[in-house]
């Protein structure tokens, strides 16, 4: 079987793509057990805690970012340089545990991957 990565490089609620993400995610740990999610560029807000999306009359998905482990999805990185270049840390709460990785580390973790999806 393939092992197939997710990128998620956009932010929450101004696109889709992050939901849209989400669900292809959710649909190919069905078929998958090699999967690994990665964030990268403003794609690394998408984990951010606390977010209030019903205040714009946006949808609340992020929250679902947090049950992947019971679909054992487990590999979750995020990029160290994408957080600092956004004013964050790798300390922040965030709504699913990940790895930090620094751009090189994770190019490094990402060229593992059969399969490379982004959103």
């Amino acid at each position: 079987m393939n092992s197939i990565a997710f990128i998620f490089t956009r932010a929450p609620h101004g696109t889709s793509a992050g939901r849209e993400g989400l669900d292809a995610v959710l649909a190919t740990s069905a078929l998958s057990e090699n999967l690994a999610l990665f964030f990268i560029g403003d794609g690394v807000l998408q984990l951010t805690a606390g977010q209030q999306p019903e205040k714009i009359l946006a949808r609340n998905y992020i929250a679902t970012f947090g049950v992947l482990p019971l679909y054992e999805v487990e590999q979750c990185y995020i990029c160290a340089d994408s957080l600092a270049e956004r004013g964050l840390t790798a300390e922040d709460p965030r709504v699913l545990p990940v790895e930090v990785l620094s751009a090189e580390a994770l190019r490094q973790r990402l060229d593992q991957f059969d399969r490379i999806v982004t959103f």
